[in-house]
């Protein structure tokens, strides 16, 4: 059985390494990002119908100024950022499978959404939305990737696949388990196989990834 990288920030890498082991999988831990808290002001509730959350970090880093948007109801794009906000104490009233613009396709137009995001962050619903950046993704300068020989690497993000592109060495023999076409994209070429998950999720990414952990040969 092949080993499983996976290359994303904490909290989610050690949440993802427990789900990977569970499915019996070999894991590995070399995160290339980490998280940094931005300063940001809170604007006034009112002004919105709802809290818009693509991100369980954007909840986890946003500080004590999200006491005061408890009021809203968040419309979460996944199951994973619907448990960050409960746990946060927010009223969630609507998750999503993981994708944005299937999400703001089942909510009202007419709805005014604040969305609390990261630096990075996909810009669908511009126009709609009023966004808040509470997180920043950084580097880590020296992550010390391991030898991919022979591993099944999963990739969290766009710019996960990007970074990996950046340091990888010998690529042939190793196998990328992509959560988005945008992410398997941006790991590049010369991998011995890129798959991309059925949903833009943890959960369905980890699957993918078993799967070709379980391929027989090295």
């Amino acid at each position: 059985m092949k080993k499983l990288l996976l290359l994303r920030p904490e909290p989610g890498l050690s949440a993802s390494a427990e789900r990977a082991r569970a499915l019996g999988l070999e894991v590995l831990c070399c995160p290339l990002f980490r998280v940094e808290r931005l300063e940001w002001d809170a604007p006034d509730p009112a002004e919105y119908d709802g809290l818009l959350l693509t991100s369980a970090n954007a909840v986890r880093e946003a500080g004590p100024q999200l006491s005061t948007l408890t009021d809203l109801p968040v419309h979460a794009v996944g199951p994973s950022t619907a448990a960050a906000a409960r746990d946060a104490g927010l009223d969630v009233a609507t998750t999503g499978s993981g994708n944005l613009a299937d999400l703001l396709s089942v909510l009202p137009a007419s709805l005014r959404l604040l969305h609390l995001a990261g630096q990075d962050h996909r810009s669908d619903g511009e126009g709609r939305i009023d966004r808040r950046i509470t997180y920043r993704s950084v580097p880590v300068p020296d992550p010390g990737l391991p030898s991919l020989d022979g591993m099944v690497v999963a990739v969290h993000s766009p710019r996960a696949g990007k970074r990996l592109a950046e340091l990888s060495g010998r690529r042939g023999t190793s196998a990328i388990a992509a959560i988005s076409d945008t992410a398997a994209t941006a790991c590049g070429r010369g991998w011995a196989e890129i798959a991309v998950a059925e949903e833009p999720n943890d959960k369905s990414l980890l699957a993918l990834a078993a799967g070709l952990c379980h391929k027989s040969g090295r």
